[in-house]
């Protein structure tokens, strides 16, 4: 999970320009949705569920499939990827409040340390990009938009986590899921007059491939797995470790050089990360 979604954000940046953000949503997920279809096809999976169990898969594409993304998207026209990662390892706060409130989830203090740790290691990671950067009002926006699409993912989670109680299986909850989110999505960009045109760029293409591939179908699948067996005030933690890979990749494929903050802050970040993971529940 953590390999694939920390370089999902340089993905991103490739389906940014030409096609407007939710469209691309919309293509992503279609994608996807037909290969967990196809998928649970060879397998011989149920994919007949009844009423309830498709309004939780309808819930479950509103918040982790369309809206996350629509906002996600979004946030990343008006500010850069490495303050969207920041604002999106929040979430790691958010499923800790939220499954308190939902599930009753009593937190202990290795957890509530380790989140400390994580977020100011993921700050350090950053200070020099976000260090330069000016609070204009498009600024300012894009860390809204940022912050509702963490707030939107979360409340994902606690579905999925939710569902999952309920013995409904994470493939074939997350192939109507991405179905209903894509549709919604598509419902989004008709109502904002977007057309849905298509960028037949070599980087466009293989982005949208990667990000439906192992972006949805193999990390989401983990991810929600994960989820289940650990619960959502743990596995969001997920989202605090993404800086590190996205910054390693940087390093080796882009020239980023090796500095003290890079150091500081993945130290902070792992040490956060065996604090919450060594918690017994």
């Amino acid at each position: 999970t953590v390999l694939i979604w920390g370089s999902t954000w340089f993905a991103i940046e490739f389906q940014l320009g030409v096609v407007e953000p939710e469209v691309s949503i919309v293509y992503r997920y279609i994608l996807a949705a037909a290969i967990l279809f196809l998928y649970c096809f060879i397998r011989r999976l149920p994919m007949t569920f009844n009423l309830k169990s498709h309004l939780w898969f309808v819930f479950l594409g509103l918040f982790l499939f369309c809206l996350n993304y629509v906002f996600t998207y979004s946030a990343q026209i008006h500010i850069t990827s490495a303050l969207a990662a920041i604002i999106f390892s929040m979430m790691v706060w958010m499923n800790i409040i939220l499954s308190r409130i939902v599930f009753g989830t009593r937190v202990g203090r290795s957890i509530i340390f380790g989140a400390v740790l994580g977020i100011c290691g993921v700050f350090v990671l950053f200070y020099p990009q976000v260090g330069e950067v000016s609070l204009s009002d498009g600024v300012l926006y894009g860390l809204l938009l940022a912050s509702l699409g963490a707030f939107s993912a979360s409340c994902g989670n606690i579905v999925s986590q939710a569902a999952q109680q309920r013995a409904l299986p994470v493939m074939q909850a997350n192939a109507w899921g991405m179905l209903y989110g894509a549709i919604l999505t598509g419902i989004i960009a008709i109502v904002q007059g977007h057309r849905f045109t298509f960028d037949a760029t070599f980087t466009y293409i293989t982005s949208l491939g990667y990000l439906a591939v192992f972006g949805s179908v193999v990390a989401f699948g983990a991810y929600l797995t994960l989820l289940g067996r650990i619960g959502a005030h743990r596995a969001g933690y997920a989202t605090v470790m993404f800086p590190v890979v996205a910054l390693i990749l940087s390093i080796l494929f882009e020239g980023l050089a090796l500095s003290a903050a890079i150091v500081l802050g993945t130290s902070l970040v792992l040490t956060g990360n065996w604090l919450v993971l060594r918690e017994r529940e």
